[in-house]
This record gives C-alpha cells, structure tokens and sequence, in this order.
C-alpha cells in the first residue's frame, strides 16, 4: 500500500504542470536551464530564450538525452522589441501562457567596485536585470488577465537583498528593484488571479560564476564563505529550480509576493 501511495504521488508530482505553458528568458544556462529541464519534467510546455546559440543548442540536447521535450528562441532578454515579439511568438503558437519565470540577468562583467563603474555600466545591467523582467511581464499579464490566472516568478539576488560579494552595486540595485517589482504587482494583479513571486538565490556555481568567484577572491575569502553557510556548500541550479518549479505550480496557490532565499542558511531574514 505505501508502494503504492509513494507511485500516486510521484506520478501527481510529474503532472503537475501538464499542459501548462511556461516562458523562461535566460533559459539556456545555469538557472534557467535547470528550471526548464525541471519544469519539463512535470509535464509543462517550455519555452526558453537567449542570445547564445550554442547554449540553447546544449540545453535541447539535455532535455533530449532526458527524454525531455523544450522549445527555445533566439531573444535579447535587454531588448523590449524582442521581448514583445517573443511572447507573442508563444502565445500564437499556445494560444496560452501560464507561466513567465524572469530569469535573465547578470553583472555583464562590469567592474565590481562602485567608483568604477559607468553610465553605461549601469544601463546595461539595469536594462537586463530590472527592465527585461518589466518587459516581459508587460507583455504577459494581460495574456494571464484575460485567461483569469497566472504564475509570475522572477528571480532576484541575495545581493539584492543583503549585497553581494562578488557583483557591484549596479547589480545589487537591480535585484533589489525586483523584489520590490514583485510586492507590487503581486498586489495589483492577485485579485485577477494572477501570483507574484520572487527567488533570491545566494552564490550559485555555475560555470560562469565559479570562475568570476575564483578570480576575484583568495582561497582564504572563499573558504571563510563556505564556513558561514550553515549547509556548507554553494547552491547548485537545481536547488534553485526546485523553488521555482513550487511557487509555479498550484501547491503555491496562496503565496503571493514572497520573496524567497534560497543560500543555504548563509543570511537568514
């Protein structure tokens, strides 16, 4: 009986996005691959988007090699034209969009400390991190308004929260600007249905953070960093997906503008 009990639940879990369809920007790495791979694999229609081919060419043959099926587009997650034709792209093809996961951004390889950096330094993270998210949700909740339901879920920083170790304050500025996007429109749009919800992931190890994080601290400074994470260990994407694929699912059907931290411990709020 429990065998069986263990079998319904595992098969509920693997549904429980069937015949949804999600949109993530950034999917093709890190994060957002691991979301999509995740999402997939409880049965939603996904669609993902980046600027880098060869990425996107690699997150397809991963989903393949699972048996796994993920649609993907070339997109500047910076671009509001792109944006706009994308999901309308989705949407024809769905005639549906349940689902948006705001999960472009990065620090562009700007200078870490503040004096250094630029303008345009500023304007290029801000229009990654904080206005390609405006972008696509002002594209995608009239879609979700007009079906009566709808899961945003953005993907903020513990550096917007507490500030970061590795980026600069453009970054921590912009995924603070995130979570604050996400209270208000959590606000506005629950009564038609629609949740908002924010992760805040601490230092993930991807391959392109692993190497930043190398560079630019000593064996000493990351040793000290992994000692204050009670777990004792950095995030790894899944751990992050897992807490996306939640809040996108009905299990979240009554947590709206939440901002959650996923680091392990590493600062507790």
């Amino acid at each position: 009986m429990a065998d069986k009990t263990f079998n319904k639940m595992t098969a509920l879990i693997n549904s429980r996005l069937k015949d949804r369809t999600v949109f993530i920007n950034g999917g093709a790495r890190g994060i957002g691959r691991a979301s999509a791979l995740r999402l997939a694999s409880e049965g939603a229609k996904v669609w993902i988007t980046s600027r880098d081919e060869a990425a996107m060419a690699e997150a397809l043959s991963e989903a393949t090699s699972g048996g796994l099926v993920i649609h993907s587009l070339l997109m500047d997650s910076a671009d509001a034209t792109a944006i706009k034709d994308a999901i309308a792209q989705v949407y024809a093809t769905d005639k549906r969009l349940d689902i948006l996961v705001n999960n472009a951004g990065g620090s562009l390889q700007t200078p870490a400390l503040f004096e250094q950096q630029s303008d345009d330094d500023w304007k290029r993270v801000l229009d990654l991190n904080i206005m390609g998210s405006v972008w696509a949700c002002r594209q995608a909740l009239p879609l979700m308004t007009a079906a009566g339901k709808g899961r945003i879920v953005n993907v903020g920083s513990k550096a917007g929260r507490f500030s970061s170790k590795v980026a600069g304050a453009n970054y921590a500025a912009s995924k603070g600007a995130i979570s604050a996007l996400t209270r208000q429109l959590a606000a506005e749009y629950g009564p038609k249905g629609i949740t908002v919800n924010c992760v805040c992931p601490g230092l993930v190890m991807t391959p392109r953070t692993k190497a930043r994080w190398e560079s630019r601290k000593t064996p000493e400074e990351r040793a000290s960093l992994l000692e204050s994470i009670p777990l004792r260990r950095h995030a790894e994407p899944q751990d992050v997906a897992a807490a996306i694929a939640f809040l996108a699912s009905d299990d979240s059907a009554f947590i709206t503008g939440i901002t959650l931290d996923v680091n392990g411990g590493e600062v507790m709020a």
